[in-house]
């Protein structure tokens, strides 16, 4: 590690990559992918749905920031479910 690096923080890292396992719900896969902020995480993810062949995809991140990784994986999963109810397919145009 040269000198700048050591300086200002500079390091080699490696991305963790999280497998996520979907959770179906009529039809659509909801892929509940919290995010880390500050301390706390971040409600995000993303739904998924394979209309016609083609696998469309609706990502979102909200501004609710919650404790805990799980209980903001169960509020997006919660709300991803009223999302599909309200919306349908049409969460995709």
């Amino acid at each position: 590690m040269g000198f700048f690096s050591r300086l200002f923080g500079g390091s080699e890292k490696t991305a963790v990559v999280k497998t996520v396992e979907p959770v179906e719900y009529k039809g659509f896969l909801i892929y509940q992918e919290s995010m880390a902020e500050g301390g706390q995480y971040r409600i995000a993810g993303r739904i998924e749905k394979n209309v016609e062949g083609e696998v469309k995809t609706h990502r979102f991140i909200r501004s609710d920031l919650l404790g805990s990784e799980q209980d903001a994986n169960e509020l997006m999963l919660r709300k991803s479910q009223m999302f599909i109810d309200q919306m349908g397919e049409k969460i995709f145009d």
